[in-house]
């Protein structure tokens, strides 16, 4: 018996009796096979924007770009996946919980966004063979446009693929 249940009466129904606890209401998730539909659109159309855009903005050659913009999703897919895991330990160590407020969740965006220039842009330096100052302005505009691109490819992705409604 859990100590909540030991130290808390019963509650009751209108009738007196012990009330019954229902089942929370399922929750629509996305399958598997839906969640590698997002993340292979997600990639290829943001390569699709990045490598001619960068190429452009920046003078790169295409494939140079292409590079760069595979490297930088690689890169991005294990950042994200060792920072959360790391994070969410620091959170359950310090507070007790993984929940995060707003506050929270601004402060893990903005140390994810640091830590990420901190491993990509001494990558895109070395392959660019340019200096770090020089490359700054590339891996921040590839980090603004992947912020902004989430959030249109998100929105869009949900109205062409909607959750299955369950009743």
């Amino acid at each position: 018996m859990s100590t909540y249940s030991s130290t808390h009466p019963t509650a009751l129904s209108t009738a007196g009796q012990p009330a019954t606890q229902a089942a929370p209401p399922a929750v629509p998730m996305r399958s598997g096979m839906d969640r590698l539909r997002h993340v292979l659109l997600f990639e290829a159309f943001a390569l699709a924007i990045t490598i001619p855009s960068g190429s452009a903005l920046f003078g790169l050659h295409e494939s140079a770009m292409g590079v760069i913009g595979i490297g930088s999703a690689i890169t991005a897919m294990v950042w994200n996946y060792l920072y959360n895991i790391a994070f969410d330990r620091v959170m359950g160590r310090l507070y007790h919980t993984t929940r995060k407020t707003m506050r929270v969740r601004v402060v893990h965006t903005l140390v994810f966004e640091a830590g990420l220039q901190l491993a990509l842009v001494p990558g895109i330096a070395l392959y660019t063979h340019a200096s770090m100052v020089a490359t700054l302005p590339l891996s921040l505009s590839l980090a603004l446009f992947y912020l902004a691109y989430a959030f249109l490819f998100n929105m869009a992705y949900d109205r062409l693929f909607p959750l299955p409604h369950r009743g």
